[in-house]
């Protein structure tokens, strides 16, 4: 929650190394932007500038972080200028009057859609909350939430600013981070989405690898469907976004770097009657029931181009399961067949659980790698974890 107005000063002495020249930009006097500087550095916790007869000049960590702020407010700005694209006094008014707190709780309100949610989540009151949208609202000179009744309905520019809001916010993260990184600190963070059916061990073993150099590294995994995930990552809620791509892709801010191709393989339960059957007759594949991801992921389109050039007429009883953890259970206590990378479940298959039916299927490859959103800049923890990402897949 560091003030947006004093970094923005602080972003202005870094740019002229001059205190009278910065005050003169921000319209503040000089008495002002020193308080400002100092209740800043106060809040950081390191000092921002050294000073001297020569000017003010930034340290080293005043200069990371500063950096990271400008891509942040940049953000602000570009959303300011599509606000107001006509009206330079209305940009200039939001961008020197928007807060912290306000994007906070825009971002709040957009997620949960409910002022009672957030005020919970954010420890503010009610009143206060209501107060703060209006402000904000007041800024944007229009409205961002409208009644449903459900709660709140959010504004398609609300929508957009809470996105803008939550990258600003991950920008001065990645900030904090690098600032410990150039102290010698290897504390930052990696936030990691894994997609369904991925194969599973590329992102343990990366992380377990990262972990080795920076022990102290705060680490998170979020499990989750493809939409929900694209979702996360372009609010800047995670970094990276690893498993099956998409093509086309389904958004114009990602991009897809590619690590490998993962073929599939017919996976039964171990006791299955047709666990060791090879080849498998049409009456054979018939008779199998199966279980499959969603519709409208990689897997299930994979999944339902084999079965249409093998059985074109026949209808098929299948159980839709994006969870790695369900199938294996189902698989495990039926009859059922499931298509999946053959090394995803290794493990299972050498304890006697699983069986890999040897049959070879004449499937399309899935591209197996990681999204990111296009201008991302990692830290370097990030860039080590994705380093040892490529390493670990054989990329």
């Amino acid at each position: 929650m560091l003030n947006i107005r004093h970094l923005h000063c602080a972003l202005e002495i870094k740019k002229y190394c001059n205190l009278s020249e910065a005050a003169r930009q921000v319209h503040l006097t000089q008495s002002a932007l020193t308080q400002s500087i100092k209740k800043l550095e106060e809040s950081i916790g390191w000092t921002l500038f050294t000073r001297s007869s020569s000017g003010m000049f930034v340290t080293p960590e005043g200069d990371v972080f500063l950096n990271r702020f400008g891509r942040a407010f940049s953000l602000l700005e570009n959303f300011a200028t599509t606000l107001f694209s006509a009206d330079k006094h209305g940009r200039t008014s939001f961008l020197r009057g928007v807060t912290a707190r306000q994007l906070d709780a825009l971002v709040h309100i957009v997620e949960l859609q409910s002022y009672t949610a957030a005020s919970v989540k954010l420890g503010l009151s009610q009143p206060t909350l209501h107060r703060t949208i209006r402000d904000l609202e007041t800024l944007c000179q229009q409205t961002l939430f409208n009644r449903s009744p459900t709660g709140v309905e959010a504004t398609w520019r609300a929508r957009q600013f809470s996105r803008i809001a939550s990258l600003y916010f991950s920008e001065l993260s990645q900030g904090l981070d690098e600032v410990a990184e150039l102290n010698g600190e290897k504390l930052g963070s990696v936030r990691i989405g894994s997609l369904p059916l991925a194969r599973s061990e590329i992102v343990p073993k990366a992380v377990l690898a990262l972990l080795e150099e920076a022990p102290g590294a705060n680490i998170s995994i979020v499990d989750g469907p493809y939409e929900e995930q694209l979702h996360a990552l372009l609010h800047g809620h995670i970094d990276i976004l690893v498993g099956a791509l998409r093509f086309p892709a389904l958004s114009d801010d990602i991009e897809q770097i590619p690590l490998f191709d993962d073929y599939l393989s017919i996976v039964t339960g171990s006791h299955h009657p047709l666990a060791a059957r090879c080849p498998l007759t049409t009456q054979d594949w018939q008779s199998l029931k199966w279980i499959a991801a969603k519709e409208g992921t990689p897997a299930r389109k994979a999944f339902g181009d084999l079965l249409q050039a093998i059985c074109p007429d026949h209808a098929y009883e299948v159980i839709e399961c994006s969870s790695l953890m369900a199938i294996r259970g189902l698989l495990i206590n039926s009859d059922r067949a499931a298509i999946l990378p053959a090394r995803q479940v290794e493990i299972d298959v050498a304890a006697g659980l699983l069986a890999v039916n040897p049959t070879p299927l004449s499937d399309a490859p899935r591209q197996i790698g990681y999204t990111l959103r296009k201008n991302w800049h990692p830290t370097r923890l990030q860039k080590e974890f994705l380093c040892h990402l490529e390493a670990k897949s054989g990329h």
